[in-house]
């Protein structure tokens, strides 16, 4: 029987989808995969996202790998991609789950089957706890972690579940912040206050401790694994004070993706305790990478021989004027391309008669909503009108959510499938 994964191959492509073949309109989605079109002569219309069907594979093993070496269990973010056929491959490559952080993004990994979820947050909304109790009650196999750093919140998740009618305990971590950052106790105290109060509800259940270590402010090498020792120490308090006598083992979870060696390095000092522990790293950018902030800050700079990243994203864009010298309009803006973080980077330039040639000496200046910029120094050198201008981009995040559906591409430029996005 068709899995909702599967189902994803029988949308039709229609207005909804920016970039794609006009001409692919009323086709479905496996239709066009199957035809195996080029990107470049294959009806594309520009601007045009594009994941590199190498770089995610390559991206998929070198984390799993580097997971299972150290001893970590893994569950990548997913509110990085929201794809669930991204989802699904990190699961395959051995991920234990998927990190969400709001019921949205819950509710689209469970319709796509994921049956294990982080929910890396803080949930007080009666509607949102009433549809996880349902999910909890209709699937035994289903298994939801949460945050909680307040007696008050975890005093609302009790009476919302109550009223649902919770069949089964929803399972909670305390999650430790740090002064000036964002949610998370900050205090040892208030961690065993919350604890204490969740062990007293019938419908929670305490798992472990959890927590973000790039909310450190200044975050360097040393104040990241002070905190994380700080994280695993806690741990250990409370499981001294047998506050985590309703689980078969304890979660401690930290790690985005610029400090997972620190993760690894800190989470292998874990004392005994009192039950298995659960070394959990929730990574998430790295399954696209990128060519800003995250290929700066990766810890595989830090340690080339565990492992590497490659950057996935191309976004394609055309030269659409070539108002005075030295200035080339491309047709790609603010509505197409990431720019919270880093401007985009030029990196390629293909012409008229598909030569390829790096893009040295022109810099991407500034945006507009759908235009961008692009300078450079030599006027001869300057991209002509027509050509395509290819872009690397930072923050993944930000680059998903601008694009419903992503051509992947093989490196001969064939599109063999695309990834659907749900933001």
């Amino acid at each position: 029987m068709p899995t909702a994964l599967d189902r994803l191959a029988d949308e039709v492509i229609d207005h909804r989808f920016k970039g794609l073949p006009p001409d692919a309109a009323g086709r479905t989605v496996g239709d066009l995969a199957a035809e195996r079109r080029n990107l470049h002569d294959g009806g594309f219309t520009t601007p045009v996202l594009t994941l590199s069907a190498e770089a995610v594979d390559h991206n998929l093993r070198s984390l799993g790998r580097y997971a299972d070496r150290h001893g970590l269990a893994f569950a990548p973010h997913g509110k990085t991609s929201m794809a669930p056929a991204l989802f699904q491959r990190q699961l395959d490559h051995g991920a234990w789950g998927i990190t969400v952080a709001v019921p949205h993004q819950a509710r689209v990994a469970r319709a796509f089957g994921v049956q294990r979820i982080f929910l890396a947050n803080e949930l007080v909304d009666p509607a949102a706890l009433a549809w996880l109790a349902g999910e909890l009650a209709a699937d035994a196999e289903f298994r939801c972690v949460v945050y909680a750093d307040s007696v008050r919140g975890v005093e609302l998740m009790d009476a919302a579940l109550r009223a649902a009618g919770a069949t089964r305990p929803l399972e909670v971590v305390v999650e430790l912040g740090v002064t000036g950052g964002r949610t998370g106790v900050r205090s040892r105290a208030e961690a065993a206050e919350v604890a204490e109060r969740v062990n007293a509800s019938s419908v929670l259940a305490l798992s472990g401790v959890a927590g973000y270590e790039g909310e450190v402010p200044d975050a360097d090498g040393a104040s990241v694994r002070a905190w994380l020792r700080e994280l695993v120490g806690l741990t250990a308090e409370l499981d001294k004070a047998g506050l985590f006598r309703d689980t078969e083992e304890i979660v401690v979870s930290a790690g985005g993706s610029a400090w997972f060696d620190a993760v690894a390095e800190v989470f292998a000092e874990l004392p005994g305790l009192s039950r298995p522990a659960f070394r959990l790293l929730r990574s998430g950018a790295y399954v696209s990478h990128d060519d800003g902030r995250y290929r700066d800050v990766t810890p595989f700079n830090r340690v080339p021989q565990e492992g590497s990243l490659l950057p996935a994203f191309r976004l394609w864009a055309q030269v659409v004027s070539r108002p005075e010298p030295g200035l080339a309009l491309i047709n790609a803006g603010k509505r197409d391309v990431a720019y919270d973080l880093d401007l985009p980077q030029v990196h390629v330039v293909r012409d008229a008669d598909g030569v390829i040639r790096a893009g040295e000496g022109l810099s991407l200046e500034r945006l507009s909503d759908q235009h961008a910029f692009v300078r450079g120094e030599d006027d001869a050198a300057m991209p002509r009108v027509g050509d395509w201008v290819g872009l690397g981009m930072s923050h993944p995040c930000t680059i998903f959510e601008k694009w419903p559906l992503i051509p992947l591409v093989a490196g001969d430029g064939t599109v063999t499938d695309y990834v659907r996005t749900f933001f």
